[in-house]
């Protein structure tokens, strides 16, 4: 994944009411109607952030019937976390080899 496709799945993640659906549909799919009964958001607020969600990857639009249902997609998620571990390993190398300089003073 790279540097730029973090970039939407950052600004998605960024905003609170959109990890409360992240973490609502992490208990299992559910349509933006049944999101809003279960938050203090509405339907169609809901609606906007799932479009923001789906756009980075985040979720995807899924079919019962007649409605609509989103579910999270864990791949990207996973990624994600891998990316950052990578990132976080890369700072602890860094700051390893600082703090062994500094000591050695």
């Amino acid at each position: 994944m790279s540097i730029a496709a973090l970039v939407p799945v950052f600004a998605a993640l960024g905003d609170e009411t959109r990890w409360s659906i992240l973490t609502a549909l992490g208990e299992g799919e559910a349509s933006a109607s049944a999101l809003a009964e279960r938050l203090p958001v509405t339907r169609q607020a809901i609606a906007k952030h799932l479009a923001v969600l789906q756009q980075a990857g985040l979720v995807e639009p899924v079919r019962a019937g007649r409605e609509l249902r989103f579910r999270v997609l864990g791949a990207q998620l996973s990624d994600t976390a891998r990316r950052l571990d990578r990132i976080g390993a890369e700072w602890d190398r860094r700051l390893a080899a600082i703090k062994e300089i500094a000591e050695s003073l």
